[in-house]
C-alpha cells in the first residue's frame, strides 16, 4: 500500500453510537462581534498594496 492509499473494506459499516446529550456544540460560544482596526494608510494605499499581494 503506498502512501495515500487505504483499504475499502476498513471504509464499510462505519458507524458512530454517540450521545447526543453529551456531544459538544460548536457553536455554543459562537460570538458575532465587530472587529474594527485603525490605519495609517488611506484606501488607494491599500487597494495598490493588496493589487500587489494578488500579483505576486
Amino acid at each position: 500500500m503506498g502512501f495515500g492509499s487505504y483499504d475499502e473494506s476498513e471504509q464499510k459499516d462505519q458507524s458512530v453510537e454517540a450521545d447526543e446529550d453529551e456531544a459538544v456544540n460548536v457553536h455554543e460560544d459562537h460570538d458575532t462581534g465587530d472587529v474594527e482596526f485603525q490605519s495609517d494608510k488611506d484606501t488607494d494605499e491599500l487597494v495598490d498594496q493588496l493589487q500587489h499581494m494578488k500579483e505576486d
